[in-house]
Parts: C-alpha cells; sequence; structure tokens
C-alpha cells in the first residue's frame, strides 16, 4: 500500500484552520466498513478501488475509502436530528490501473446533517473546501461545479413515462453510455431478451401472487434455489422490465433537448442562463431549481470562492453513487487535472438509505492536504 508524501507542519495546520474554526463536533469513524453496505451505496464501479479485509467470520469489510457513509453511519447511531461533523485521518484506495496514485491518504473534511437552508448551506462547504486548498499555497485550482438533482428535475420536466425517466436518471452516472442510452430509449429493436415473456406474462398480477407463481414454476422444473435474489426481488424486477418495455420512447425532440442539456458547460452565470434558455424551448419549468442556484452561488463568493475561477458542467458527476444534489470539485493544472484536491456535494437521500428516519438534509466536503499543498500533485 503505497502511502502519500507528508505534508509540512505549517501546510497542515494552514488546510485545517477554515474547518478548525467551524466549532463542529470532531469525529473518528472505524477504519473498517462493511463491504456490501459500501457496494451498494457506492456502486459496484468502486469494487476495484477497495481494499477488502476478511474477517474472522468470513464476512467480508473494507477499509473505509472515504468518510462520508462512515460519519453518517455514526450520526444516525446517535439519534441525534441535526449535526455537523468535521474530521482528519487516513482513507483507502486501491489505485487506478496504469496510475501511481498514493493509496493510503491523509483527508480532512466536514459533514452537514439537518440543515434546512440547503442552497446556502451548499455554497458554505463549497467556499470552505476551496479556502482549505487554498491555504495549501497553489494558484492554479479551479472549481468545477455540477448537481444531480438538477439534471433529474430537468428530465422530469419532461413528462416521461416513470421507467424511461428512472432509467435516464441512472444511465447519468455512466456518462459515456448516455448517447447509446439515449438512442436506445428512442427505439424498440424488436429483439426479446431472456425473461421478456415471463415478464410479460407476470406484468399483470400483484407482485406478491407474481412470486407465488415463479415459486411454484421452481418446484415443478425442480429448481432449488440457493442463495441471490428472493422470488419476490425477482418478481420486483420482471415488473420493472415489463413496464420499461412497454412504457412510451423518447421522441427525437426530448432526446436532443436531453443532449443540448448535457453539453452546457460554462462560467456558473453564462450556464445557468443557458439552461433557462433551453428550458423555454422545451416548455419545461426549472424556475424553483434554479432560483436555488442563484442562492447556492451567492453563498459561495461570499464565502471566498471567485466566480471567474468556477465552471458549471451539467454533466459532471461523481464516482459515488450516493449523491443525489450539488456536485463539486476543486481541481489544478497538474500532471492529473481531474484528480481532485477537494470534493463534496449533497446526499440527501443516503441517511435515509442508512435506516435513518426523518427528513434529513446532507452535504459535506472533503480536502486532500497532500494534494493541496503546493510541493507535491500526487
Amino acid at each position: 500500500m503505497r502511502p502519500e508524501p507528508p505534508v509540512p507542519a505549517d501546510i497542515l495546520t494552514a488546510i485545517r484552520a477554515p474547518f478548525a474554526a467551524l466549532g463542529a463536533q470532531a469525529i473518528d469513524p472505524p477504519v473498517i466498513q462493511p463491504l456490501g453496505l459500501l457496494l451498494d451505496l457506492s456502486g459496484e464501479a468502486m469494487h476495484a478501488r477497495l481494499f477488502i479485509v476478511q474477517g474472522q467470520g468470513g464476512e467480508e469489510s473494507c477499509l473505509r475509502p472515504d468518510f462520508t457513509i462512515a460519519v453518517a453511519r455514526a450520526h444516525i447511531a446517535s439519534s441525534a436530528a441535526a449535526g455537523r461533523y468535521v474530521y482528519e485521518g487516513k482513507a483507502f484506495r486501491v489505485s487506478p490501473p496504469g496510475l501511481n496514485h498514493p493509496e493510503e491518504f491523509l483527508q480532512i473534511g466536514l459533514e452537514s446533517f439537518g440543515d434546512p437552508r440547503v442552497a446556502l448551506v451548499d455554497g458554505e462547504t463549497a467556499s470552505l473546501a476551496w479556502r482549505a486548498c487554498v491555504a495549501g499555497g497553489r494558484s492554479d485550482l479551479s472549481l468545477l461545479l455540477g448537481d444531480v438533482g438538477l439534471y433529474h428535475d430537468f428530465i422530469a420536466a419532461l413528462g416521461l413515462a416513470a421507467p424511461l425517466q428512472a432509467r435516464l436518471a441512472r444511465a447519468f452516472s455512466r456518462p459515456g453510455a448516455m448517447d447509446a442510452e439515449l438512442d436506445q430509449a428512442q427505439t424498440s429493436d424488436g429483439r426479446v431478451r431472456q425473461g421478456d415473456r415471463i415478464a410479460a406474462l407476470l406484468s399483470g398480477l400483484p407482485e406478491a401472487e407474481a412470486a407465488a407463481v415463479l415459486q411454484d414454476l421452481w418446484g415443478l422444473a425442480g429448481i432449488a434455489q440457493v442463495g441471490g435474489r428472493t422470488a419476490a426481488e425477482i418478481a420486483h424486477r420482471l415488473a420493472q422490465r415489463a413496464q420499461a418495455a412497454n412504457a412510451p420512447r423518447l421522441s427525437a425532440a426530448q432526446a436532443q433537448l436531453i443532449r443540448r442539456y448535457l453539453a452546457i458547460s460554462a462560467q456558473p452565470q453564462a450556464a445557468l442562463d443557458q439552461i433557462a434558455a433551453l428550458a423555454t424551448t422545451g416548455g419545461l419549468d426549472l424556475s424553483a431549481p434554479l432560483r436555488a442556484w442563484s442562492q447556492r452561488l451567492a453563498a459561495m463568493v461570499a464565502g471566498g470562492a471567485p466566480s471567474e475561477r468556477m465552471t458549471l458542467a451539467t454533466a459532471f458527476g461523481r464516482a459515488f453513487g450516493y449523491y443525489d444534489g450539488f456536485l463539486f470539485e476543486v481541481r489544478g493544472e497538474g500532471p492529473d487535472p481531474t484528480a481532485p484536491i477537494a470534493g463534496g456535494g449533497r446526499y440527501d437521500s443516503l441517511p435515509g438509505r442508512l435506516g435513518g428516519t426523518g427528513a434529513v438534509g446532507a452535504v459535506g466536503c472533503m480536502v486532500r492536504p497532500s494534494r493541496a499543498w503546493s510541493g507535491t500533485f500526487a
């Protein structure tokens, strides 16, 4: 496991200072985290990046690749309605193939739960990360902004059938496949996939009855289920497939609007103006999320993040699949300009997926001190 180079003590103190000034609760969650949970919440794409640990009872765990899920679990366990937590500690992630990134690295960060001032807190969080990065001494920094929720609002405003809307929402996390997904959503190639006939037969039944039918089929065929999905889960998936197959297709005009939306990348106000113009062209109402973005930008500028260093890119997403709203990364001009110096965003749905109750807004950020230090680009 490759460690990163040490950061000089005075530089580390300067990077730490904006977080220390918050007065938030310090937290140090466990290094060992449940593997299955991390994969469910972060996405299978992260599997190759995780250091897997075999427990004594045979269960698999992993070293924490990030602090967000670990801190969220600790917050939920505390039963507090709201909380702000700062952390400083090591995270562990396998270097991507062909790269020589450190695999054990220091992160300093903030996770905030239960604050209803959504746009304002988003802006404050991003500007906090910016100030911490600037304290590292680099002069080549830029701030990349995005919003998963705004994309979801855009496709929802198109009035698409629910299965098609869900499919296009999932496609956002796979930007390389988006063009093919849009093409496929416009046409039906007539091919019958394995399970399509069964899906069509079961689609008219209540899911509990469909699951019972599957159990009967397995019994007649002498199939004994060993692990894997239950009959109820399979019946639910087949019902979703049948709904998707029978749903209205995406029109050429709708696909073009989505492509034009995902092509927007400019300084934030210019990007918002382009989004507003596109919404007008398509007859879409995005007034509420665009107002929130104006508040968010004002908070970022007030917090010290310069607007001329910002880019709002509508297609920008992050590797961790639990982000569902505002996103940002602080980047530099080193050998790998896409390697974030800092990053974060909003993940309102994560606490509920972890077993939390009630409406709990959640947003956070992390800074990599070794990347923020002007003396290294690791």
